[in-house]
């Protein structure tokens, strides 16, 4: 690797032996920006923020930066991780780096995973070095870029993660650049750790209990029993036959096509501001909260989805996304719940349970009974506008009285 010619006694020197080589007022703002990446800026809601706020202070103390660009690994669903690219003409844009063999191989040969690898800063003078070293290398010389530093941080929990800087300018970072990055980046790397470790507990509630129960729980609503009554209308939905369908399925078929269902049903929830709280195999329980006094919204916003979930379904049967032809049935109702904690020992689930969450999922099996994709509850329907079509009163098992129940 090619290098600048400061980088040898940076690297070597420690922190104390750098620090004292600094002028003694430069070293004092030096501090401040090592105060404010531990303080401020651990407390800003936008890591884009961060970045942007550190590098124009580094900026301000003479580090000749005119791009930076960080990679950061994600625990999400979505992606694999998000790279932030910063400019001084257009600031800190964000671009999530996707799953798949595609990203491990431009990653691979990436400057990124050389200093991870080697645990050292890479540096380049860029007119000394070869175009095929690295893939970026030709692409930041037509930049008019001249100097080249990738550094690694890894987190404590094995997490790989860098920045990189590089400059216009010929003569490059200079030794003071250098060693003012060698002071201050140990304490980037703790503040974007702990922005991550947050972001990642955040994140990986939010995935498998929903966005209301992961805020209530990350705000302490931790303890068994600890519920809230809430009114909300209630939809349960299920596929039909799945059983006899999963059967002639390997298991990996399975999967695909419970995700390919749920992408059917999921979207038109959160589109209309529900929740989906709970997976059942091949069906799931989503609830919208009443808005205040206004206890038509929910139902409405409920109603809208089921029929936008049902349409998605027949859509994706006519464009032959499962394996076989799918059939869903969905049941709503209107009532009160206790939302919160449920379980033993050190084991709780946060969901819903109550009279009105049993007979909604009750009603789910009179859309097999009825063969309706659609049901809907008295209470449920006393909200809404329009004439629903009547279908009787039914016996639903565990309820002493008969269920009336109507259809769109």
């Amino acid at each position: 690797m090619t290098s600048s010619s400061a980088a040898a006694p940076v690297l070597q020197d420690d922190m104390l032996t750098l620090a004292r080589s600094l002028d003694p007022g430069l070293l004092s703002r030096v501090m401040a920006l090592r105060d404010w990446l531990v303080t401020t800026a651990t407390r800003l809601d936008d890591t884009n923020d961060v970045m942007t706020g550190f590098i124009e202070r580094l900026r301000d103390l003479g580090v000749p930066i005119d791009r930076a660009a960080m990679a950061i690994e994600a625990l999400h669903s979505e992606y694999a991780g998000i790279g932030r690219f910063w400019t001084p003409e257009e600031g800190t844009a964000v671009r999530y780096l996707p799953h798949g063999e595609r990203r491990d191989v431009v990653y691979q040969s990436s400057p990124f995973a050389h200093v991870n690898r080697t645990g050292e800063w890479l540096f380049l003078d860029l007119s000394e070095t070869p175009d095929d070293l690295f893939p970026i290398v030709p692409e930041l010389k037509q930049a008019g870029y001249h100097h080249y530093i990738t550094v690694p941080f890894r987190f404590t929990n094995g997490a790989e993660n860098g920045i990189s800087f590089a400059t216009r300018l010929p003569q490059g970072f200079g030794e003071q650049g250098l060693k003012i990055l060698r002071l201050v980046m140990p304490s980037f790397a703790l503040v974007m750790e702990l922005r991550s470790t947050s972001n990642r507990l955040d994140e990986v509630l939010r995935i498998y209990v929903g966005d209301e129960p992961h805020r209530a729980i990350l705000s302490g609503a931790i303890i068994r029993g600890q519920v809230t009554r809430i009114r909300s209308a209630i939809l349960f939905a299920d596929m039909r036959d799945y059983t006899r369908i999963s059967s002639t399925l390997d298991p990996e078929d399975a999967v695909d096509l419970l995700n390919n269902y749920f992408d059917c049903l999921v979207p038109p929830i959160e589109d209309e501001g529900g929740e989906v709280l709970k997976y059942l195999g091949d069906g799931l329980l989503a609830i919208v909260r009443d808005r205040g006094d206004d206890t038509g919204g929910a139902p409405q916003s409920a109603l809208t989805a089921a029929t936008n979930a049902l349409r998605r379904i027949e859509a994706a049967n006519n464009e032959g996304r499962f394996p076989v032809r799918i059939n869903a049935g969905i049941a709503l109702h209107h009532g009160d719940a206790a939302y919160g904690n449920v379980g033993s020992g050190r084991r709780l689930d946060f969901t819903v349970i109550g009279r009105d969450v049993n007979l909604a999922s009750r009603i789910a099996d009179l859309n097999k009974r009825l063969g309706e994709p659609l049901l809907m509850s008295k209470a449920f329907v006393n909200h809404l506008w329009g004439n629903p079509i009547p279908l009787g009163s039914h016996e639903v098992e565990g309820f002493e009285e008969k269920i009336e129940v109507f259809k769109p």
